[in-house]
């Protein structure tokens, strides 16, 4: 994803490379040396350009005001982001913080502590209470929220025009109608731009199998091979066979996909809110709008993506010193900037409130409360998710119901 300074937040210094460890942050060691320092270690993803040094930003305060803790900071790509964790928890080797999204399988390990234990609890009383009930785990919440995002469809008004679609759609009927006309006008455009790759292949799988009525299931039971989820699959398949997204989408990823949007080849796509930032900053002059996503039925729907900061129990001496990371990374006047030169959408009551009136976020929160999100509480829900990473694109050459019955194995075998 390409940086974005969307509402008009300051741009932070970003680090010139993004410099990634070679090996584990050793997170079971002691938490202190002999002068009395404690070490933090914290890894994260790249949202975009900014990631890192918004981060750093971050540390550089936090060290400046606690002088006897030092954060040491990983930044890895979401693509790698998993098999790294999962590679560091197996050679004991775990971060003592953490921010990706699925984390309820961590918890089933006992393997992080419990939200209320590394907070205060004025941090903890900040949360939207729909966030933090969706980090919950049999009642007790085990991860922090981060950030929150909604999608919605990115509209070139002027493909439109120009192949004859006098509105965007809101039905999959109105959608694939358009899309195909739009793919029609040449060019090296496509219609609708449709990210089956395993970067983000589960978010596109749910805009389709949920908005056709269908669900991933919740935090007892996951149903991806389930007939309520067999339209959304076989539609996605209906809009490539008819030519109505770009070439291969079974092995394209959002975000350089989402860059062709931007630079104005592609009709309609889902997007999040730092794609405004996107656009913003690389083509201003864009003739776009934004729209809630089509559904089968033209009904209220949007995908809710909430990622997630997390403590492991590596070592109870620095418990205080993550509590007091944490404290200090969500107070207002340090996570708000995050949020913003990041695109997102605030967790915490007071950084809604801060953001409230800002005009860039108003579609994305008009279709909050429609939202759906990832059944990330269930221990399976990861499994699930690398399952639709690894699978999902298959949909364009295999049936749709022998590609929902594949995922459903993977996912049920952990």
């Amino acid at each position: 994803m390409k940086k974005s300074h969307r509402l008009g937040a300051v741009a932070l210094a970003a680090a010139a490379t993004l410099t990634l460890a070679s090996c584990g942050f050793g997170g079971g060691s002691s938490g202190g040396d002999a002068s009395g320092e404690t070490t933090l270690n914290l890894l994260v993803p790249s949202y975009s350009d900014n990631t890192q040094g918004l981060w750093e930003d971050v540390i550089s305060g936090f060290e400046k005001a606690n002088p006897d803790i030092k954060v040491e900071l990983e930044v890895q790509s979401w693509d790698n982001l998993e098999s790294v964790i999962a590679t560091k928890i197996q050679g004991g080797e775990a971060p003592d913080i953490y921010n990706g999204g699925p984390f309820a399988g961590f918890a089933a390990d006992e393997l992080l502590y419990p939200a209320k234990d590394v907070v205060s609890s004025d941090t903890y009383s900040d949360f939207q209470d729909a966030f933090l009930a969706n980090a919950e785990v049999d009642g007790t919440a085990y991860a922090l929220p981060l950030i929150a995002s909604a999608r919605a469809l990115f509209v070139n008004n002027a493909l439109l025009k120009q192949a004859g679609v006098t509105a965007p759609p809101k039905t999959w009927d109105e959608l694939l109608d358009a899309a195909t006309k739009v793919s029609k006008l040449g060019g090296g455009v496509a219609g609708y731009g449709m990210p089956l790759g395993s970067e983000e292949a589960q978010a596109e799988a749910a805009v389709w199998l949920w908005g056709g009525g269908g669900s991933f299931g919740d935090a007892s039971k996951i149903t991806v091979d389930d007939p309520a989820n067999l339209p959304g699959a076989e539609q996605i398949k209906k809009m490539i066979d008819a030519g109505a997204t770009q070439a291969d989408p079974g092995s394209t990823n959002r975000s350089p996909l989402m860059d062709i949007f931007v630079q104005g080849k592609i009709g309609m796509q889902v997007g999040l809110p730092p794609t405004v930032g996107q656009i913003a900053e690389n083509n201003p002059e864009l003739d776009y709008s934004i729209v809630p996503i089509p559904t089968k039925d033209g009904s209220a729907f949007t995908l809710g993506v909430m990622d997630q900061l997390m403590a492991f129990k590596n070592d109870d001496t620095k418990k205080d010193a993550i509590t007091k990371f944490f404290d200090y990374y969500y107070s207002a006047d340090v996570y708000v900037p995050w949020v913003q030169t990041e695109g997102f959408l605030p967790v915490t009551k007071s950084g809604a409130e801060k953001l409230s009136g800002e005009e860039a976020l108003k579609p994305f929160l008009d279709v909050l409360p429609d939202a759906q999100f990832y059944p990330s509480t269930n221990p399976k829900w990861s499994a699930t998710d690398g399952a639709f990473k690894s699978l999902f694109g298959q949909i364009q050459t295999k049936s749709a119901q022998d590609v929902l019955t594949e995922i459903q194995a993977q996912a049920d075998a952990g």
